[in-house]
């Protein structure tokens, strides 16, 4: 008979962030790795796996990765969405997992081979003042990174996305509900240029610098914005406005040559086609546990690649090795990868994780394991388990929610 997926179990763990895992089992021994984390709604997608999908998965061929795929989206009348693109994202990564140890190849040769030596990232860098900033600007750039993004504080507010008064950043917070921050975006496009302008001289032209917007900004305020730093030469401008008011990037791109990139948030080839065809973007930034998995992120990169779009995928702490993995197989073997995010772990999610990807010099490697070359310790998983985690609701200074 025929080898066929024995069990998919589902590991929710918490070493330092909440994580979601599938782990698939053949009929003769071969077991793939999947990430399927949503942050904050991570027992949400554990439930959709372990109750609703898990269970069809039983007996079917697991070498059969686009047909699976097919089955999980196109089987289904309710689709689209993180919950269930990142469950079909999790059940793919395991299967191209098991098709690499199968033929004991890293997942990038079943891609098509490299198409570059390594795959460049960029850094996160933070300060609530300028000296802070570039302090932290300096240690990337002092680790061999050519591409740091940058983001500050903002006077008169006490909290800003991206950026924490202490030497780390965890937007998560660990409580029964979310915190509430204060925002008011004219303070912010007041700040943000001066700012941008001072790192650019400080590093001067070599270095890539990035800017995350968060969502946060109308139409005319990221116009505005994204004018104004114009001068400081961005390697790209992020998420200037809310990404489903996909009309508001034609106004900012009819005023502004400034590079933009956006789409973290969305799961599906849909979600971007009209930002792809259109040409109102330089960067999709789909993360490949979110936009289903390797095979349909592959999808969305070729489409970008046909309009000249460049493949950036989010790459987060919240989402686990396992994803960023997937994510560093992916951009060494398609050929329009521009850049991988890569915000780090702490010690404990490497110990949890064991991987055979590597990061140095600015650079990220996928190594030579067959699969993707992620492991699980379930000893440091099983003494962290889960613990319920919020990103923070944003609301302006009168107290009306906005994006955070």
């Amino acid at each position: 008979m025929a080898d066929r997926i024995e069990s998919a179990d589902v590991i929710v763990a918490s070493p330092g962030r909440n994580y979601v895992t599938i782990r698939i089992t053949t009929s003769d021994g071969l077991v793939g790795l999947g990430d399927a984390t949503v942050n904050g709604r991570e027992l949400a997608v554990a439930s959709y796996l372990r109750d609703h999908v898990a269970p069809i998965l039983i007996g079917r061929d697991p070498n059969a990765i686009e047909d699976t795929w097919q089955y999980l989206y196109r089987g289904v009348y309710w689709r689209r969405g993180p919950i269930s693109m990142a469950a079909i994202g999790g059940v793919d990564m395991a299967l191209w997992d098991i098709l690499g140890k199968r033929t004991h190849q890293p997942v990038y040769q079943l891609l098509g081979g490299r198409v570059r030596q390594w795959l460049t990232t960029y850094r996160h860098a933070f300060g609530w003042d300028l000296p802070s900033l570039l302090d932290q600007v300096d240690r990337h750039l002092a680790d061999g990174c050519t591409h740091v993004r940058v983001q500050s504080g903002v006077p008169g507010l006490d909290t800003v996305y991206g950026v924490s008064r202490t030497a780390s950043y965890e937007p998560a917070g660990r409580a029964a509900r979310p915190s509430e921050e204060r925002w008011d975006a004219e303070r912010y496009i007041a700040t943000v240029p001066a700012v941008l302008a001072a790192v650019r001289e400080h590093v001067g032209d070599e270095i890539g610098l990035l800017h995350d917007a968060h969502h946060r900004l109308n139409p005319n305020q990221a116009a505005r914005l994204a004018r104004a730093v114009e001068p400081v030469g961005l390697y790209w401008l992020e998420d200037v406005t809310p990404a489903e008011d996909q009309a508001a990037l034609e106004f900012v791109r009819a005023h502004t040559t400034t590079p933009l990139a956006i789409g973290e948030v969305f799961n599906t080839v849909w979600d971007c086609q009209r930002l792809i065809e259109n040409r109102l973007i330089d960067y999709i930034r789909c993360a490949v546990v979110h936009a289903g998995g390797i095979s349909h992120a592959r999808t969305i990169f070729t489409l970008a690649q046909v309009h000249g779009v460049q493949a950036a995928p989010h790459g987060p702490s919240d989402v686990s090795p396992i994803t960023l993995a997937a994510s560093i197989h992916l951009g060494i073997a398609t050929h329009n990868a521009a850049i991988q995010e890569y915000m780090g772990y702490p010690d404990l999610v490497h110990e949890a994780f064991p991987h055979a990807w590597t990061f140095s010099s600015g650079h990220l490697e996928p190594g030579e394991a067959p699969g993707l070359g992620v492991d699980l310790d379930e000893d440091v998983l099983r003494a962290h388990p889960y613990t319920a985690a919020y990103l923070p609701v944003a609301r302006r200074l009168d107290g009306t929610l906005t994006d955070w």
